[in-house]
């Protein structure tokens, strides 16, 4: 058939596919991509999987590389019998944020399907992952793959030193709040230990020249329902850096009960 294509002018015909054609049509999407809209897109990996590679990919948020938790598997087992009773249709591809950019083909996408997963996923998702400011501010695709290789490995080291049940507790509480575990908007640049101490003696020198002993013999501040203002509530949100929306971020740096 790719044969036949070729003769006509066309890059392929019919539904079937074939590596050799998927190869055809990328290049010739690619030119497009890059020399007649201009797109900056990471290196492509494409690859081909099965429905339940699909289903995998669902079920451990589309990674490539994952640590050990018994969610995925009822992920899994949930996403299968939707697919299976009808419940539900599945992606024709899957596109990953890293650099190489990856890209899953659904081997029963029929050759149309390819070429157009490939326009939109490959080049498209690509160039948006690339180019994107927020993309850009808050990830990082070329170092994604061994971060993840990384938490595998460390998340199965820390099962051997302190158990299977110490490390499925810990698990289990920072998926329940694994959808407040991200960084929404810019944060200012931390400060170096210089300038932090520089702050607290300018800080210090100031209270020094400002103090006046008869505000100690003023009476204490009161809110507007008449009850008295507690200063302090102010001095603890100032240091622990409130507010905070990411809560993961904010457990692992503040909480008291978390051990190192």
């Amino acid at each position: 058939m790719a044969k036949a294509g070729a003769r006509s002018g066309l890059l392929f015909s019919g539904s079937d596919w074939d590596f050799r054609t998927l190869s055809q049509c990328y290049d010739a999407i690619e030119a497009v991509a890059i020399e007649d809209l201009h797109l900056d897109v990471y290196p492509v990996q494409m690859e081909i999987i099965s429905s339940e590679q699909m289903l995998d990919a669902y079920s451990s948020v589309g990674m490539p590389l994952m640590y050990r938790h018994w969610s995925f598997g009822k992920h899994f087992l949930y996403q299968e019998l939707l697919y299976r009773k009808a419940g539900r249709g599945l992606a024709y591809e899957l596109v990953i944020n890293s650099n190489p950019c990856i890209v899953y083909l659904m081997e029963e996408n029929t050759m149309a399907l390819q070429a157009l997963v490939t326009a939109h996923a490959a080049l498209g998702h690509n160039h948006f992952f690339k180019n994107n400011y927020l993309f850009r501010q808050w990830t990082d695709a070329a170092s994604i793959l061994g971060y993840l290789d990384f938490a595998k490995n460390f998340i199965a080291s820390c099962e051997e030193r302190h158990g299977l049940a110490q490390v499925e507790a810990i698990l289990d509480a920072a998926h329940a709040l694994m959808e407040q575990g991200v960084f929404r908007y810019r944060r200012p640049p931390k400060l170096s230990s210089e300038r932090q101490d520089q702050g607290a003696r300018e800080r210090f020198e100031y209270q020094e020249r400002s103090y006046n002993d008869l505000w100690r013999t003023l009476p204490p501040s009161v809110d507007a329902k008449g009850g008295r203002v507690d200063d302090s509530a102010a001095e603890r949100k100032s240091a622990l850096n409130l507010p905070e929306e990411n809560l993961l971020y904010f457990l692992e740096k503040n909480s008291p009960a978390l051990e190192p």
